[in-house]
C-alpha cells in the first residue's frame, strides 16, 4: 500500500459509554470529519473495534457507503480488545476469538477484506504467539490483507516475527512521549516494519486549542480529564511548549501549532506517517497542510532546547 503521510483516526469518535471514551460525540459530525479527510486526499483511516464499543467501525462504514470504489481509502482496525456484556475491556489473543473479532470487524465495516488488521495491545503476553498465528491465517484466507501490531517492544515484535512478517507497527509517538526512539524505530527501520504512529498531538494536548479552562471543564467520562499531562505540573509545560509550536508555525507563513506538532514526528526516518484524530470537519482542516511542513534544523533545536529547559 502507498499511503498519504497522515491517515484519519477514528478513536474519538467512538463516543461515550466506554473505559477509554473521549466524551459525548455527534454521529453526523463524525461522518462528516471522515468524509472530509477523504475530501482533502487521505487515504486511510485507522479504527478499531474497541473504539466506543463497535460503534466507530460502523461509523466509519456509514461515511464511506457513498463515496465511489475508485475513491475509497483504505481501511485500517484492529483486534485482541474485547468486552463484555456490562462493558468491560478485556484483551485476548486466543485464535478462536481473534477469528471472531475479525467476522464482526467486516461486518461492522461492510467490507470483504480489511486493508490493515493489526493487534491492538500485546495482552494477554503469553498468548502473542497464538494471537499472531491467527493474524497470518487470517492473511493466508485473504479476509485481511496486510497485519501489523501496535503498542509492541522490540522483544514482543521478535517473537511475532519467528512466526511471520510484521508489515507494520502501530505505537505512540510525539514531542512530549518519545520511548520509541532509541529501540523501536530503529528496530523498524532495520527490519522494513513501516511504522504509522498514534497520538502525535499528544492527544489534542499540542493542538493549538487546548487551554487550562478547556481541560477543567471536560466530560467526567473524557480520560484526558485525569491524564499527567492533562493536569499540573505538567500541563503549564506543554502549554508553553503550544505556544513555542505556534510562533514555529507563523515563521513558515501561519501553520497551526497541531501541523507542527505532526510535522516533527513525520521527520523522523523511520516513521511512515501519522494518525491524527478528528471529531468534526473543520478539524480535519487545521491539520492536513502538516504533510507539505518540512521543519528546519533550527526549528527542531528551538524544540529541544525548550525540552532540555522545561523536563
Amino acid at each position: 500500500m502507498q499511503i498519504t503521510p497522515i491517515g484519519f483516526g477514528s478513536w474519538a469518535i467512538g463516543g461515550s459509554g466506554w473505559r477509554g471514551a473521549w466524551g459525548p460525540q455527534d454521529d453526523g459530525e463524525a461522518i462528516g470529519a471522515i468524509r472530509r479527510a477523504v475530501e482533502l486526499g487521505i487515504n486511510w483511516i485507522d479504527t478499531a473495534a474497541v473504539y466506543g464499543l463497535g460503534h466507530s467501525e460502523e461509523l466509519v462504514a456509514r461515511a464511506l457507503e457513498d463515496i465511489p470504489e475508485s475513491e475509497r481509502p483504505y481501511v485500517f482496525t484492529k483486534c485482541e480488545r474485547r468486552w463484555d456484556e456490562r462493558g468491560n475491556v478485556y484483551g485476548s489473543l486466543k485464535k478462536d476469538s481473534i477469528k471472531r473479532e475479525c467476522e464482526d470487524s467486516l461486518r461492522r465495516l461492510g467490507v470483504d477484506a480489511i486493508d490493515l488488521y493489526q493487534i491492538h495491545w500485546p495482552e494477554p503476553e503469553e498468548d502473542i504467539e497464538e494471537g499472531w498465528e491467527a493474524m497470518a491465517g487470517l492473511k493466508e484466507e485473504g479476509k485481511v490483507l496486510h497485519i501489523g501490531v501496535s503498542n509492541f517492544d522490540v522483544s514482543q515484535m521478535e517473537r511475532c516475527q519467528k512466526i511471520a512478517p510484521i508489515e507494520t507497527l502501530q505505537p505512540p509517538y510525539s514531542i512530549i512521549r518519545r520511548g520509541i526512539e532509541d529501540e523501536i524505530l530503529p528496530y523498524c527501520r532495520d527490519h522494513g516494519i513501516g511504522v504509522i504512529v498514534y497520538s502525535p498531538m499528544a492527544s489534542g494536548l499540542l493542538s493549538g486549542r487546548m487551554t487550562r479552562e478547556r481541560v477543567e471543564n471536560m466530560p467526567d467520562d473524557d480520560w484526558r480529564k485525569r491524564a499527567p499531562d492533562f493536569n499540573e505540573p505538567r500541563l503549564s509545560r506543554n502549554l508553553a511548549l503550544v505556544e513555542l509550536l505556534r510562533e514555529i508555525g507563523a515563521d513558515h507563513g501561519g501553520y497551526s501549532p497541531a501541523e507542527v506538532a505532526i510535522a516533527w514526528t513525520l521527520r523522523h526516518p523511520a516513521v511512515t506517517a501519522a494518525i491524527v484524530g478528528g471529531r468534526r470537519p473543520e478539524q480535519v482542516d487545521g491539520v492536513v497542510g502538516a504533510a507539505d511542513l518540512t521543519l528546519t534544523d533550527e526549528d527542531l533545536s528551538r524544540i529541544e532546547s525548550f525540552l532540555k529547559e522545561n523536563p
